[in-house]
């Protein structure tokens, strides 16, 4: 994702922002405040049932969504795995072990339904997804 964005920033500089000049102590302020948001719990659960429509692995899915700026579980990976697992329980999703060894994750109905509540009611989804994140 970087290199992507290194690449947008060159263009974007060539075309759009050839007047527009930022302080270094600008820029580092922008960068602390990008570094400090933080994503909840709530929104990493909604994107994993958003990516787990079609059969992931735990490390497929750990790069698409270090792709969406998730990194809450960077360094931690066992954040992930115990979500995964608590999806696993509640029936959301459902795994598979292939010859290979590796894990893949999909949605289970129960896990498409709550998805669609979560995606209709965006203002409740905290409500929504209290009983999967409390267990």
């Amino acid at each position: 994702m970087e290199d992507r964005l290194k690449n947008l920033k060159k263009v974007m500089d060539k075309r759009t922002f050839t007047d527009l000049e930022f302080s270094d102590q600008h820029q580092k302020a922008i960068h602390k405040k990008i570094n400090q948001l933080e994503v909840s719990d709530e929104e990493i659960l909604l994107a994993i049932l958003q990516l787990l429509v079609q059969e992931k692995t735990g490390h497929e899915l750990t790069g698409l969504l270090r792709g969406r700026g998730i990194q809450k579980f960077e360094g931690d990976e066992g954040f992930l795995y115990t979500l995964l697992h608590r999806l696993e329980q509640s029936n959301c999703i459902d795994t598979n072990w292939d010859e290979s060894g590796a894990k893949y994750y999909w949605l289970k109905d129960k896990g498409r339904k709550l998805l669609n509540k979560a995606e209709q009611k965006r203002t409740k989804r905290r409500f929504v997804f209290k009983e999967l994140l409390e267990r």
